[in-house]
């Protein structure tokens, strides 16, 4: 793990404090008046805005320093979509996870077309640097007809059944959601996306069985990690 680089001049709180409420932030369902709460239980008099404005300045940096799983020609893609509530209009969420559940990529868009369909799966090519072994879909035709253009050879099932994964991804941004009660505008909502997934990847044990002690273990070398990424050890 590289050293960090994140810079905490002109903070007047140290970055255990800062790097802590922004974990609880984009960790758990919970929203910024409850992560003020929680920080108050604890002695730490902040308001709910600095920890916004803290997510926002700092959630990204962590992000991208977090580590990321590496792609294989042998991944199986499961992609999904759902609509998201912005600014009181609907909007579709379109995500792609991998065999273990842990999430490629997620982009906003207005439609739910072929045209929507093939963005998301050129966008996530390109992320991704290869292509995969198999993708999974439910039965929307935009999917076929934009495989069909941007990865011909790959195969691809679909079958409401089979893409279970990639919906059960979607629950813990609904339970945001509901927190949150709807999301502000798209660019908005983009951004979170991209930091409240990739510290869920970096948490949370794949799909695959583990005992209860990986899962502890897991857990324990994913926290010295964040850490280590935020410069929030003692």
């Amino acid at each position: 793990m590289s050293a960090p680089t994140i810079s905490y001049k002109n903070h007047r709180f140290p970055p255990q404090v800062i790097a802590h409420a922004v974990w609880l932030y984009f960790r758990f369902p919970l929203s910024l008046r409850l992560v003020e709460e929680m920080l108050l239980e604890r002695g730490i008099v902040v308001s709910y805005e600095t920890i916004r404005r803290w997510g926002r300045k700092f959630g990204a940096a962590y992000a991208k320093q977090l580590r990321r799983k590496r792609p294989s020609r042998e991944d199986i893609w499961h992609l999904d979509e759902v609509v998201v509530s912005i600014g009181g209009r609907n909007h579709w969420l379109w995500r792609a996870v991998d065999q273990d559940g842990y999430v490629l990529d997620e982009i906003v868009q207005v439609g739910r077309d072929t045209k929507a369909a093939k963005r998301s799966l050129i966008r996530l090519l390109k992320k991704q640097g290869l292509a995969p072994k198999r993708i999974v879909t439910d039965k929307l035709p935009s999917y076929g007809a934009a495989k069909r253009d941007v990865m011909p050879a790959v195969e691809h099932r679909s079958h409401k059944g089979l893409n279970n994964r990639a919906e059960n991804s979607h629950l813990p941004l609904r339970k945001r959601e509901r927190v949150m009660q709807g999301f502000r505008s798209v660019g908005g909502l983009q951004r979170f996306i991209s930091v409240f997934s990739a510290v869920r990847n970096h948490f949370v044990p794949s799909h695959q069985k583990h005992s209860a002690l990986a899962t502890h273990v897991h857990r324990i070398r994913a926290m010295a990690q964040w850490k280590a990424v935020t410069g929030a050890t003692a």
